[in-house]
């Protein structure tokens, strides 16, 4: 089918500023992800996936002017936690906040230097599942962050790190445009966890290839930055061996526009495939949660749990889909999408599918949007509790099935005190 014109002179003019550099290993695997992405063109509202939320501000040629989040004396998230940082600064490594990359049971490198090199591992990895993720629904922003990412980080787990590494995405300038593209490839046995945070840019590109050998485990936990107004595209592909975990977690409060697409293959056996989500939105708010995972080995368990508390209009959008393929029996799969609503004016979109070949399966999915309990909340108020203080336990209450999906518990803890100090700041 030809691509229409329209959507070809929008992803001319939203490439027209980007670096495309066909040099090295890198550039080959750069001209490819170009060609793929000039056969797709840009994404529309027509597009089936794209009929919640409107990319206009993710093709558009150039990025709107924000305002900088002040955090004021809020610490930011993971801070009291021991890792390996690696900062960027709108989309640039900062070697003066990073630490050293050196870490038992891992080998860390960034793409921007690694791509001088004449060959290297991360050939099999880099835009190798984003091309995979294209079936059966085109991720044309995936595929345009493959041709033009500046930079990343490499990760080679070959152990299990003392530590956790932890990206760090600091953002300074009102008009950044940032494309970032990470690789982790995890060993047969070996284990890590990575974390993210940080509002990164008033636009921003990510891209985390994440491939599991047999045995292997990643932990992955994200805390999106509170700068209101930013902009962001961010695309999870994982390729999960025989006896493998992928388990994922991420946070949001505030954004403008938030699309957050993962894409899970559970390619070996006995494996299990983990993805959570907590977003609370206020005002001029839309979050879009787009799952697909599939499940072509036996025995696998895949979890997708997503909450989301909206209020003063705000938007939260949920896409989630489970492929069962021919062969993969006992599979075990579980969906759930829910959505708080904490006035008459936000709305929750949400589209869960399943799709199912083999015969011997537990496969079940569900989707809700309501108020708050008003019985729950008479119980707290008539044992003195406030009325806003007594709303906030129970917006925590209806957060804590995603968040128990964190298996390390000084994170989980983390992130739970910090949804308690935000939904406290507003009581007031």
């Amino acid at each position: 089918m030809a691509v229409l014109q329209s959507k070809l002179d929008t992803l001319q003019a939203r490439i027209a500023g980007l670096r495309f550099d066909p040099q090295g290993w890198l550039g080959a695997l750069r001209a490819d992800a170009l060609a793929r992405l000039t056969a797709m063109g840009m994404p529309g509202r027509r597009d089936e996936y794209w009929r919640y939320t409107n990319p206009a501000g993710l093709i558009a040629a150039d990025v709107a002017a924000v305002s900088l989040f002040d955090p004021g004396d809020e610490p930011p998230p993971f801070d009291g936690i021991d890792r390996l940082k690696i900062v960027f600064v709108d989309g640039v490594f900062d070697a003066a906040q990073s630490d050293n990359f050196a870490l038992e049971g891992v080998h860390v490198e960034r793409l921007a230097v690694a791509e001088q090199a004449d060959i290297h591992w991360a050939t099999a990895l880099y835009g190798v599942l984003e091309s995979r993720g294209q079936t059966p629904v085109q991720r044309p922003l995936a595929t345009l962050n493959s041709a033009f990412a500046t930079d990343g980080v490499l990760v080679r787990v070959t152990g299990k790190p003392s530590k956790p590494i932890s990206l760090i995405y600091q953002h300074n300038s009102k008009t950044s445009d940032v494309v970032l593209h990470h690789c982790i490839k995890v060993e047969s046995g070996a284990e890590v966890t990575l974390l993210e945070n940080g509002p990164a840019a008033a636009r921003f590109s990510h891209v985390m290839e994440v491939d599991i050998a047999d045995g292997g485990r990643f932990h992955h936990i994200r805390a999106q930055g509170r700068a209101h107004q930013r902009q962001a595209a961010t695309h999870l592909f994982a390729r999960i061996g025989n006896h493998a975990a992928f388990k994922s977690f991420t946070l949001t409060a505030n954004g403008r526009l938030t699309r957050n697409e993962a894409v899970l293959e559970l390619l070996g056996s006995d494996s299990v495939a983990h993805i959570a989500g907590a977003a609370l939105g206020d005002g001029d708010f839309h979050h879009d949660d787009t799952v697909f995972i599939t499940h072509a080995g036996a025995r696998c368990e895949s979890r997708q749990v997503f909450k989301k508390v909206l209020k003063n209009g705000a938007t939260g959008v949920f896409q989630g889909k489970i492929l069962v393929k021919q062969g993969a029996q006992k599979t075990d799969g579980y969906q759930i999408s829910q959505a708080l609503m904490l006035d008459g004016e936000s709305q929750f979109l949400a589209k869960p599918e399943l799709e199912i070949y083999a015969d011997d399966v537990k496969c079940s999915h569900g989707s809700t949007s309501g108020a708050i309990d008003e019985t729950a909340l008479f119980y707290l108020r008539s044992r003195g509790v406030p009325r806003r203080a007594a709303q906030s336990l129970l917006v925590l209450a209806f957060l804590a099935e995603a968040i128990t999906e964190i298996e390390d518990e000084a994170i989980s803890e983390d992130i739970r005190q910090r949804l308690q100090s935000w939904l406290e700041r507003h009581e007031h």
